[in-house]
């Protein structure tokens, strides 16, 4: 906390501060910018999860190595009506172009994790154009659907990298629950720590190959439905205007 003396009179600098950041605050919720202030400082900020009052949350699914437990993800959420989004990279998309289409087909959401996996704030904007240009051409190619979302690999972003993704008319999605499944975590540890973890509007990180993930995918799914939570491609649960963006990543809609 910083005092000055100013005209004789001793005036609390943190003070006027502040009230500073609270009207860059204001001003930003009245746009549909995804961006929040960081120490003065505007931040883009991709989308972690949304307010809502509806008891809606999506499940996603990483497809960038393997596809040895796919058919039974998909298995699952066909007996349990549930519909998800998977992130395909690119070279995954092109390898395994059976099970990009068997996805799409079946009613679910594809948006691209990239085309080659990269750290993606590590790339200048052509670089960055590239990645999302090719992946998104190859999924389009083989579903005939086109993507309107993107996850950066490894969860790494700047504000240049959602900037050029936006640019591309692709919207920056993250997760506000990680089932830390890549750790390789029982198929009860993933289960406890999903429902522990969910509330309206959040995002679901899972992988499809990863190794008890399928096993404890009915155990989430008939969890959340018994807490009243109805599942939905994050492409139906999030904004697309008039919002703006928590500190937190959540996207909050403007009244």
């Amino acid at each position: 906390m910083y005092f000055a003396y100013i005209n004789g009179k001793k005036t609390l600098i943190a003070v006027c501060l502040a009230i500073a950041g609270i009207i860059a605050t204001l001003t930003l919720s009245f746009t549909n910018a995804s961006a929040v202030f960081y120490g003065g400082n505007l931040r883009k900020l991709p989308i972690y999860s949304v307010k809502t009052d509806e008891k809606k949350i999506a499940i996603s699914f990483d497809c960038a190595w393997g596809v040895d437990y796919t058919d039974k993800l998909l298995a699952v959420m066909k007996a349990e009506d549930v519909r998800c989004t998977f992130f395909a990279v690119e070279f995954w998309s092109e390898k395994y172009p059976e099970y990009l289409k068997k996805i799409a087909d079946a009613g679910h959401e594809i948006g691209t994790h990239s085309a080659t996996h990269p750290y993606m704030s590590k790339l200048d904007a052509a670089a960055i154009r590239k990645e999302l240009e090719t992946s998104c051409a190859a999924i389009e190619r083989i579903t005939g659907k086109k993507t309107e979302l993107f996850r950066p690999p490894y969860g790494d972003y700047d504000d240049l990298l959602i900037e050029t993704a936006s640019e591309a008319g692709l919207y920056t999605v993250q997760w506000s629950v990680d089932s830390l499944d890549w750790k390789n975590l029982s198929a009860t540890e993933i289960t406890e720590r999903v429902l522990k973890r969910i509330e309206n509007g959040s995002i679901i990180l899972c992988h499809n190959q990863g190794l008890h993930t399928a096993e404890a995918l009915p155990d989430i799914i008939k969890g959340a439905k018994a807490k009243g939570y109805e599942f939905v491609p994050i492409g139906e649960l999030i904004y697309r205007d008039n919002y703006r963006m928590s500190p937190d990543g959540a996207q909050v809609k403007l009244s």
